[in-house]
């Protein structure tokens, strides 16, 4: 039983949760709590750093009363980190090998924005095979990213099985990119210009397309298995709510917004590559709770294999996959700044990039989803949860460490 006490706290968080700000200096997740450890009510645990395997290295300083979370601090670093200022000792091509490990489930998207901002700089247009290539190996890389979190968010609630189809599907995936870029996890497949190369020419579409249909058959697999279990049903149901009202003063993207009912998603709001030539439309949710946030990336997997399917039929059978650039170890971009961004597997991902002119980048700042998502909405969602509903609601904002500790 909870004591009067637990129960007031645990009140105190749900109260501030649903109250909307009332003015920008008075946000609702403004108060926090103090706690005496010394009283001997509270236990504080830590959360990690263990590897996970899907949120990666990252802590969570838990303070408990019993099972139930009454605070929660998240700690990053424990990983690789500081990529911003490494990439301003480096010049622009020598940047590519840092950018890919700032999310190592999704490493093309941060080549991607990478090339493109430096693009704009530079006033640089891919060819239009070039661009097809790259819509398709970010739709690519997103199943692989969707497919590990949807099994690692069944992993959290029990179902390990659903875990190792999901590892074992994704490995699928990095199969085709072995075979389309030498590299299984860091690809540094795109660059400025293009990509550095087209396709293999013994059959690759026809290998993608089987990867899909195996794909296909793994969501219907885990309908069975995970979706129509009654214990999932019951721990991820209600778990995590994420009122809509919290979506902007959150800064909340990707999934976890749509699942809130809110239709954002870069590739409609602002269209990149070919996205406006594609036929699709945004998934939403009106629950937003951990079972519905799963639920739309299981759709999400859907729309990914879709959108494979229709770029592998409409992308230009021949031309160019890049540009001549000058030498790139002595390439000066022009001076300026400029901010592109993209919609990953986990939401609105952006680079703002400065030039000085010389050979190397001014500055470079990244701004993924897992910042908002993991440190701030996560510290208070936790509240009022038991210890063993954690893992589950972390997995469920999709968080990549590295992106917070740049």
């Amino acid at each position: 039983m909870k004591s009067k006490e637990l129960s007031a706290t645990i009140e105190i968080n749900k109260q501030a949760a649903n109250k909307t700000p009332i003015s920008p200096w008075e946000p609702f997740w403004a108060e926090q709590k103090q706690f005496d450890l010394k009283s001997g009510k509270y236990l504080k645990i830590w959360h990690g750093p263990q590897h996970p395997g899907v949120t990666g290295n990252m802590a969570l300083e838990l303070t408990l009363q019993g099972d139930v979370v009454v605070e929660c601090k998240t700690h990053v670093g424990y990983l690789h980190r500081g990529f911003e200022k490494l990439m301003e000792r480096r010049k622009f091509i020598q940047c590519f090998p840092i950018v890919c490990r700032i999310c190592v489930p999704e490493p093309d998207y941060n080549e991607y924005l990478f090339a493109a901002a430096v693009e704009e700089l530079a006033g640089i247009q891919v060819p239009e095979r070039g661009q097809w290539i790259r819509a398709l190996v970010l739709e690519m890389i997103r199943l692989a990213s969707l497919t590990m979190g949807l099994g690692g968010q069944a992993g959290a609630f029990g179902l390990s099985p659903i875990g190792q189809w999901g590892v074992a599907h994704r490995d699928f995936i990095l199969d085709l990119f072995e075979e389309l870029t030498g590299g299984r996890i860091y690809h540094m497949y795109i660059v400025p210009g293009g990509v550095r190369q087209d396709f293999p020419d013994d059959g690759f579409p026809g290998r993608v397309e089987e990867v899909l249909q195996k794909l296909e058959k793994l969501i219907l697999d885990i309908e069975r298995v995970m979706f129509n279990n009654a214990v999932f049903k019951s721990r991820a149901r209600g778990l995590g709510k994420i009122p809509a009202e919290w979506i902007e003063p959150f800064g909340i993207t990707g999934t976890t917004a749509r699942a809130a009912g809110v239709a954002i998603d870069v590739r409609k709001d602002n269209p990149y590559l070919i996205y406006d030539q594609l036929d699709f439309e945004i998934i939403l949710g009106t629950e937003s709770d951990v079972y519905e946030r799963t639920l739309l990336r299981k759709e999400e997997i859907l729309n990914s294999i879709n959108l494979i399917r229709q770029i592998l039929k409409k992308m230009p059978r021949t031309g160019p996959v890049r540009v001549k650039l000058p030498n790139v170890l002595h390439w000066k971009v022009p001076a300026g700044e400029t901010y592109v961004r993209a919609e990953t597997g986990r939401g609105e991902m952006g680079y703002y990039l400065v030039s000085d002119g010389s050979e190397y980048p001014r500055r470079v700042h990244v701004r993924g989803a897992s910042y908002t998502h993991a440190m701030a909405l996560l510290e208070q969602l936790a509240v009022g949860l038991s210890i063993a509903d954690v893992a589950g609601l972390m997995v469920s904002l999709q968080t990549c460490p590295p992106e917070i500790e740049r």
